[in-house]
């Protein structure tokens, strides 16, 4: 394959065995005893098989289905319930459920919910349910204060006892921009750079690319190098609203796009299945400006208000997104989300705070992307049963080079070349799109860091032996230095 078509089909998610090195660590538990008050035992399960059981339960319990969260450190699926009904919950135990009687239905949930879109539409603030708790978790931004936040704080209260949390973060929601593998775009006043999600195949066969929506809004034709010709053009955007994704078809109908990633030493993986995320599963996201990170999913079908990038006083809301506490910087915009068993779960669309201090990032369901532009993940599905496998052989120390490292058709040896490509120039390149796009204007320091991250993250993650490493090395201080400064959007 020729090197720069390599180094664009290289999109999308990081080593499964980089990923099983770093689960020791991993957050294992949000709460000490995720599973107070619940009654009987349950199934062990994977994160991705309990999203599917949470799925059937919802159909069979109807109205009495009142969320579900999975217990990582039980490995098992908490099921609410909000009718005392021995059938229902005797229903729920036969499936392999753990049952937990709560106060709140999902219809007062939701109800809770829309008062708070009527309401408080405020720029800098977000809200999902968190099923752990039974509540609507509402957060603010840095941004929100005086009386945006004495209206957000009295919408809340007006919700009544027990509906809903309030929280405050020390950063700002937006969007972040250029990441993972980076693709580019001149526009006007400036260039922009984005990144590269999972690769797919269009509905009418053509090879194609997810990224973020607002990347595809900014501009409409894509390179892999900062002054090469295009190579993609987007299909569909959707920013804001119902969602933050892109379809980009390649311009060469005889592109060849794997669903194959270079994770840095010749190794690669293969991700073939698309899946639904799950409340309270570990995850890990990959991005260019801070590598490899892991956390767990907090909420769903999340809405996000992010200050407006055309109207100073509007609002961008998007709407069904992952809440996760995964941290991201910019630079990671358009990046991965997914599981240990290579399942293909998110495209990074924004957040707030940074890899030194915590915070919170959204991400674009895949599913729901995929679903909305007709597209499907990797080669029709063909090798998803082996790919789990690969998920299932993580647990061993060297499986980044097993179970992943047979897919390295997707040119490991060029991912350096993807690297280089982020740095060398993407600084200029995010600086003049950043502070085009957002006012910032900073966006130099943003590229030299996350083009070098780029390309030493890669290596970091394909080869340390240090469960640490990749987290670690691959994200603080690069980060730092390549986006200290970069405040907005693009």
């Amino acid at each position: 394959m020729p090197k720069r078509k390599a180094a664009i089909a290289v999109g999308g998610v990081a080593a499964l065995g980089a990923a099983a090195l770093l689960l020791p660590n991993a957050n294992a538990s949000q709460d000490k005893d995720q599973a107070s008050g619940t009654t009987g035992t349950a199934k062990t399960l994977k994160a991705s098989d309990a999203s599917g059981l949470a799925a059937q339960l919802q159909k069979i319990l109807g109205d009495a289905f009142a969320g579900s969260y999975y217990d990582s450190a039980r490995q098992q699926l908490v099921v609410n319930v909000v009718n005392g009904d021995d059938n229902v919950v005797v229903q729920a135990k036969k499936a392999g459920a753990v049952v937990r009687q709560v106060d709140n239905s999902t219809a007062e949930l939701k109800a809770a919910a829309r008062t708070l879109k009527t309401k408080a539409t405020i720029p800098g603030t977000s809200w999902a349910v968190d099923p752990r708790t039974n509540k609507v978790l509402v957060t603010a931004d840095a941004t929100v204060t005086g009386s945006k936040w004495n209206r957000l704080q009295s919408t809340v209260r007006s919700l009544g006892s027990g509906m809903a949390t309030l929280k405050k973060s020390s950063g700002t929601f937006k969007t972040f921009v250029s990441g993972g593998d980076a693709i580019f775009s001149q526009v006007q006043g400036g260039n922009v750079r984005c990144s590269l999600g999972f690769n797919v195949t269009a509905s009418d066969g053509s090879p194609a690319f997810l990224t973020a929506g607002h990347c595809g809004v900014a501009a409409k034709d894509w390179s892999d190098s900062q002054t090469g010709q295009p190579i993609a053009t987007v299909d569909q955007a959707t920013f804001p609203g119902a969602g933050d994704f892109s379809l980009v078809k390649y311009n060469d109908p005889a592109t060849q796009a794997p669903s194959e990633v270079n994770v840095g030493n010749g190794r690669t993986v293969q991700i073939n299945q698309a899946a639904d995320a799950t409340v309270g599963a570990t995850v890990f996201r990959m991005g260019s400006t801070t590598g490899l990170h892991d956390g767990q999913v907090t909420g769903l079908d999340a809405t996000v208000n992010f200050q407006s990038e055309t109207d100073p006083n509007g609002v961008d809301t998007v709407t069904g997104l992952i809440q996760t506490n995964v941290c991201a910087e910019p630079g990671d915009s358009g990046g991965s989300l997914f599981t240990q068993d290579g399942s293909a779960l998110g495209l990074t669309s924004g957040g707030s705070g940074d890899c030194t201090n915590g915070g919170e990032t959204f991400f674009q369901p895949v599913t729901t992307a995929l679903q909305a532009t007709g597209a499907t993940l990797g080669a029709g599905g063909a090798g998803a049963g082996d790919q789990a496998g690969a998920g299932d052989q993580a647990g061993a120390g060297d499986q980044s080079g097993a179970g992943a490292g047979d897919q390295s058709g997707a040119g490991a040896g060029d991912q350096a070349g993807a690297g280089d490509q982020s740095g060398a120039g993407a600084g200029d390149q995010s600086g003049a799109g950043a502070g085009d796009q957002s006012g910032a204007g900073a966006g130099d320091q943003s590229g030299a860091g996350a083009g070098d991250q780029a390309g030493a993250g890669g290596e970091q993650i394909g080869g340390s032996a240090d469960p640490s490493a990749p987290s670690d090395a691959s994200g603080s201080g690069a980060a730092h230095d390549g986006s200290s400064s970069l405040t907005g959007t693009r």
